[in-house]
């Protein structure tokens, strides 16, 4: 599949493509060898046109009255994704949200590996972190470019996001995931994710209220 056609997916479409992920891989795992979109559709609670068309744009082929071998639509997932192969990435801030990063185990299964954390405080230069020893900031953009690094997770303060992203693009960095609140200004060829856990929070927060209101 071409780097054209992966770009057609919309937002929605790639949010709900690792929930199939999931969920296939379960089936494959309880011993099912095929998958229909009705039944991912029941599983998850969701339209089953809305799934067929979500499966369908990763150019997965299913069989008459059978459905996707699941073996090829997990497959399929993965590379539309980009998770079949892992890609490196570098931690930059190690507090709370960041120690919390690097202990998560689930980074591989979707493509990703931290292979080194950075931060400036001397205090935390130099110790270990779920078996990553946290390097100083400063050699960031030389070993990105050495290890031809291009992913970047940003979970530095605010004050100090849009100094470090510019350190992470220097060192050839494309793609940052910015874990802070600042939205942060990159020159056009880099690719920004901001996770927004204020706004979440909000919409949960007016969820649960409606909710108990209508109790």
């Amino acid at each position: 599949m071409s780097q054209m056609e992966r770009k057609t997916a919309g937002v929605p479409t790639l949010k709900r493509l690792p929930l199939y992920l999931r969920l296939l891989r379960k089936m494959k795992e309880s011993g099912e060898e095929y998958a229909s979109g009705t039944v991912v559709a029941k599983e998850l609670g969701l339209d089953p046109i809305v799934v067929r068309k979500d499966l369908a744009i990763t150019g997965a082929v299913g069989r008459p009255r059978l459905g996707f071998p699941m073996d090829e639509i997990i497959s399929a997932i993965e590379e539309f994704l980009g998770w079949s192969n892992t890609s490196d990435a570098f931690l930059i801030g190690v507090g709370s949200m960041g120690t919390a990063l690097l202990g998560y185990k689930g980074f591989e299964q979707h493509g990703m590996r931290i292979v080194a954390a950075f931060d400036n405080n001397p205090a935390i230069i130099g110790t270990e972190v779920h078996g990553k020893t946290v390097l100083d900031i400063a050699k960031m953009p030389e070993l990105a470019r050495r290890m031809h690094v291009q992913i970047g997770i940003l979970t530095v303060t605010a004050s100090v996001a849009q100094g470090v992203a510019d350190k992470m693009i220097e060192g050839g960095i494309r793609a940052i995931w910015n874990f802070t609140p600042t939205s942060l200004d990159v020159p056009a060829h880099v690719i920004l994710q901001r996770e927004e856990l204020a706004s979440s929070l909000a919409v949960l927060s007016h969820r649960l209220l409606v909710e108990s209101s209508n109790i």
